[in-house]
């Protein structure tokens, strides 16, 4: 028997920095020579503490620009007209705008955590941080997916890598 949904909030613990604010990556890029930064909610600065001795982390925030309705099967703009399943992809149009970017730390000043870039608008809701362990978070084993099946999956990763390129 399905349980009933239950009702729950999240709650915004601070907000996302970025130069953004028409256009965003669709991935974070490591080398943007923009100044991307997390801003904590001053009750939240505790949270912060040994945060410092990671590489990396997760950057889990809520889409809030997001305003087309999510439909179950899409098709990616860079998959040459393949369909697929919403949870098959990395499309920011969900049931739920919930984004998560992995980045890493460049520096912690008191309630600010200055970061690599990011692939959010200025101004986004942060709603966690968790840090990124290498032996619990790295897998070897990971694949493409039905990306494999596709004719130019070289030309294709660019795209999902959001990599500028000519052709």
């Amino acid at each position: 028997m399905p349980k009933k949904n239950i009702d729950f909030k999240l709650e915004q613990i601070g907000v996302i920095k970025t130069p953004y604010q028409e256009k965003a990556p669709y991935q974070p890029m490591d080398k943007d020579g923009e100044e991307f930064s997390i801003i904590i909610n001053p009750e939240y600065v505790d949270g912060l503490n040994d945060l410092k001795k990671f590489n990396y982390i997760y950057v889990i925030f809520y889409a809030h620009q997001i305003t087309r309705k999510p439909e179950m099967m899409i098709t990616p703009p860079w998959a040459d007209g393949k369909k697929v399943g919403v949870f098959s992809s990395r499309s920011p149009i969900r049931p739920n705008p919930i984004g998560l970017s992995i980045v890493s730390i460049k520096k912690i000043i008191e309630n600010r955590i200055y970061t690599s870039g990011l692939d959010v608008f200025d101004g986004t809701p942060l709603l966690d941080i968790k840090p990124y362990i290498k032996d619990l978070d790295d897998k070897s084993d990971a694949n493409y997916g039905w990306i494999e099946e596709l004719d130019d999956k070289e030309h294709l990763s660019l795209h999902i890598k959001g990599i500028p390129h000519d052709y």
